[in-house]
């Protein structure tokens, strides 16, 4: 008889900002499903996506185990606003001279739960990864990053970094991030960061007095903080278009 699969609650630390209620009525087949993805050496994958359909739905867990071998490339970028709970999960396995680049934004009103979960495993030397989350939330939303980079021993040279901002343009709503990390190895380079707050008052009062509209130069701010997330995207076509979909997100806000 095989074993009947775990439904993971707030309990676990990789769920720790997860929606309960989801996670109570949730499929146990669905929510331990994951997809895979080998990156063959010395190739390059770019993968791309915007969670926003369902307005009804309850929520949608995506999890992907990617594995990219000596000298490949693996990019990943994704914007989330759809309603409910959102969970994007990554697990990334690196080989020698590899690297993985992500970039992830979340747009949240209402009492949506929107969270990036991200395990990078540097198992061999010389490889990188760089992470840029964004979080833009409103209403009584939650915008999550959990990321966590780890360096297996004799895993020289690693060069890891992650970074998430969130704005909060509404006192009801909140961000939480989690980095971890684990180094077993001597000679790398880790870093993560992470800041949380409101706009810019200042940049918001240099545009009004040049003209602009308190509602426009809200928006323009915006946009600039979310398109960090898309820079280093080597498809700068799709690029353009993560950028233009989340804005016109934006645009049907009330915000």
């Amino acid at each position: 008889m095989s074993e009947a699969l775990a439904i993971p609650t707030t309990r676990d630390e990789d769920w720790r900002y997860a929606d309960r209620g989801y996670l109570a009525a949730a499929d146990p087949a669905a929510i331990n499903h994951w997809r895979t993805l080998d990156v063959p050496a010395g190739e390059t994958r770019v993968a791309h996506a915007a969670h926003s359909s369902g307005a009804e739905a309850k929520g949608s867990t995506d999890r992907l185990r990617v594995h990219v071998g000596k000298g490949g490339r693996f990019e990943s970028f994704q914007v989330i606003a759809g309603a409910g709970y959102t969970r994007c999960e990554l697990e990334v396995t690196l080989e020698e001279g590899a690297h993985f680049e992500f970039g992830g934004v979340t747009l949240g009103g209402g009492d949506r739960v929107q969270e990036f979960v991200t395990r990078v495993i540097h198992a061999e030397p010389n490889a990188t990864s760089n992470q840029v989350v964004r979080a833009v939330q409103w209403g009584r939303s939650t915008g999550n990053f959990l990321g966590r980079i780890e360096v297996v021993k004799d895993a020289q040279k690693t060069d890891a970094a992650q970074n998430f901002r969130a704005i909060l343009l509404e006192k009801g709503a909140s961000a939480n991030t989690k980095p971890e990390l684990e180094i077993f190895a001597d000679d790398v380079k880790c870093a993560h960061g992470a800041a949380i707050g409101a706009l810019d008052e200042s940049a918001g009062f240099y545009m009004a007095a040049r003209g602009i509209t308190p509602e426009v130069a809200r928006r323009l701010q915006v946009q600039a903080f979310i398109a960090d997330a898309f820079e280093n995207c080597s498809d700068a076509d799709a690029a353009d278009r993560l950028l233009e979909g989340a804005l016109e997100k934006l645009e049907g806000a009330s915000i």
